[in-house]
């Protein structure tokens, strides 16, 4: 399965009586019915542990570019009606700012490492607290409620699994909990943000800013409004698309594969 394609669902199950195996590329499973798959005695796999590094990167990718207005500035570097640099045109400060964390699994704590590096203050919300010795080799301090990190933070950094749980985490109240001047950042699904909500809090300034690798769908209407917004960065669910990551992933996948027709145990296999 790749970017959720082909869709697994009963009448695709009914046709294949004797699939065995579905090879998900990717960490995250919220396009497949487990219990289905299972009722139709399929195993199912991913590729959790591959894709961490890069998606770090990304969310950092996207904290910078976004505090720099890196997008905007070269758009204003490269236009033809550009005659002078305006000297009033300003980003935010990286070093030194409180990025909160949500979510501080394989992807979560690869980002507070990067951010370490920035000199930036770090906190994390998530179901489960780090160790002591892991939270202190980052600097990393934990919520226990998502609000405090919220309110703190000058930039929200998501990632999470998508659950039920998890679904619209982020909505009107929780971004009106956040400063003004913050930029919230979605390195894990589309659907942990509540879209209208982010929508209006964009236009109406509740938040400064927002740099998406992932919306719902994918990809937006051309004629949808965070299209049209000055302070987003929206790119095209990139977060693992590196050479050297996606060829890993494709002979995971193929390994699982393998396994799963051999009747042999699965590498990665979900449960």
């Amino acid at each position: 399965v790749w970017y959720h394609k082909p869709a697994i669902n009963e009448e695709l199950l009914q046709s294949l009586p004797n699939l065995k195996v579905v090879a998900s590329a990717g960490v995250g499973i919220d396009h497949l019915d487990l219990k289905l798959l299972s009722s139709y005695g399929v195993k199912v796999s991913n590729t959790p542990f591959i894709v961490s590094t890069d998606t770090a990167d990304m969310g950092m990718a996207l904290l910078l570019a976004s505090s720099r207005r890196l997008v905007e500035g070269h758009e204003m570097a490269v236009s033809p009606d550009t005659e002078y640099f305006p000297a009033d045109w300003l980003g935010i400060e990286v070093s030194g700012a409180t990025l909160g964390i949500v979510g501080m699994g394989k992807i979560g704590y690869k980002v507070a490492e990067r951010a370490k590096a920035f000199e930036m203050k770090i906190l994390y919300h998530s179901r489960n607290q780090r160790k002591k010795e892991e939270e202190s080799a980052v600097g990393a301090v934990y919520c226990k409620k998502i609000d405090d990190l919220l309110q703190q933070s000058d930039f929200v950094l998501l990632a999470v699994t998508l659950t039920p749980q998890t679904h619209k985490l982020i909505g009107k109240r929780e971004l009106e909990l956040m400063k003004p001047t913050a930029t919230l950042i979605n390195i894990s699904r589309g659907l942990v943000v509540d879209q209208d909500a982010l929508v209006e809090a964009l236009q109406n300034k509740v938040i400064r800013a927002a740099a998406l690798d992932v919306t719902y769908p994918e990809p937006l209407p051309r004629d949808h409004p965070l299209l049209k917004l000055k302070n987003v960065i929206i790119t095209p669910h990139i977060g693992s698309a590196t050479k050297k990551t996606r060829w890993v992933m494709m002979e995971e996948m193929a390994e699982s594969i393998e396994a799963g027709l051999a009747g042999l145990p699965i590498p990665r296999e979900v449960l």
